[in-house]
């Protein structure tokens, strides 16, 4: 026995139908979506499950540029330190280049500071001055970074260290919405090789 052959133009072209349709249409290109999103990144063949293994998640690698950072920090800079003026800026070109100026003998003096970042193992980030200025002043940098440290208000994450000389900023103790969890992976602004591991969480994806 043969099927009858179906004929779409026997179907009622109501809104009705049109509209199932559609919605049907939608939630399958959401769920490809969701799993070009949320699968997880390998690079070389290596999978990156191993970090962040406290808590169950996705993970994938952020690929960033040195524009697309500069624009980013600075706009945190102006928010954070309510800097409508931009009194304070950071330039990033084959180093990260801080600029401003802090009070120092009861006066607005500007400071310069070119600063070496190096990427630590648990994905942290450590920037190590290699040249500082404070206007004409003839100073130590561990002086100099005094002064900055006692100037500028930062966040609990960032942790500016005269005596060992540097800026530790912790990125993985960053709290981000969502519980999203960020490590750095390369920061090679010479190369403009600048990348991000994220993690999402199963439950904010509702998983």
């Amino acid at each position: 026995m043969f099927r009858k052959r179906f004929d779409f133009k026997r179907i009622n072209w109501n809104w009705k139908t049109l509209f199932i349709i559609l919605a049907g249409i939608n939630v399958c290109l959401l769920l490809l979506f969701l799993m070009f999103i949320i699968w997880p990144v390998s690079e070389g063949g290596t999978s990156i499950s191993e970090i962040f293994e406290e808590e169950l998640g996705s993970e994938f690698t952020i690929q960033s540029s040195k524009q697309n950072l500069n624009d980013l920090v600075n706009a945190y800079i102006d928010k954070k330190l309510k800097d409508k003026d931009d009194k304070y800026s950071i330039n990033m070109e084959e180093n990260v280049h801080f600029t401003g100026s802090i009070e120092a003998f009861k006066t607005d003096i500007p400071v310069s500071i070119i600063l070496e970042p190096s990427v630590e193992e648990n994905g942290d980030l450590v920037l190590y001055p290699t040249e500082m200025s404070l206007g004409l002043l003839q100073l130590p940098q561990q002086k100099i970074l005094e002064y900055v440290k006692k100037e500028l208000e930062t966040p609990d994450w960032i942790e500016i260290d005269p005596k060992k000389q540097r800026i530790y900023i912790a990125v993985t103790q960053i709290k981000m919405k969502n519980n999203i969890n960020v490590k750095v992976q390369h920061f090679d602004l010479k190369q403009d090789n600048i990348s991000f591991w994220i993690k999402i969480p199963n439950e904010t994806l509702g998983f």
